[in-house]
């Protein structure tokens, strides 16, 4: 199956991708404001939502972006780079809940598909 855009028009799409403020987060947001998390840009791994206090890290992971399991499809079109790209993400994971844990927090990961049947 080819792709039904443009390279150019492919690239746009990706492009436009965001890394914070997704649809997931943003529909966790209050839930979790309530629940005494914020947003803690300067813990390690930058977690979606953390409780300092608690010292639990809240990471929700997008299907596609950190290879579900359930959702993930391999993309047609640039597979070497996209392979590359999606393993580093899932060692750099594995890295973030090491080192965390090693500093005594509690990490927890929500695949994206678990908060869009919410």
């Amino acid at each position: 199956m080819t792709d039904v855009l443009t390279k150019k028009q492919r690239s746009y799409c990706m492009s436009r991708i965001r890394a914070s403020k997704t649809k997931p987060e943003l529909k966790l947001r209050k839930i979790m404001k309530i629940m005494g998390f914020s947003y803690q840009p300067k813990i390690y791994g930058r977690p979606d939502f953390a409780n300092k206090g608690e010292k639990i890290a809240v990471f929700i992971d997008g299907c596609f972006w950190h290879k579900c399991p359930i959702h993930y499809k391999s993309p047609k079109q640039n597979k070497t780079f996209w392979k590359r790209k999606i393993d580093l993400n899932v060692k750099r994971d594995i890295k973030t809940n090491k080192n965390l844990k090693k500093a005594g927090w509690k990490v927890i990961r929500i695949p994206e598909h678990n908060i869009k049947s919410l």
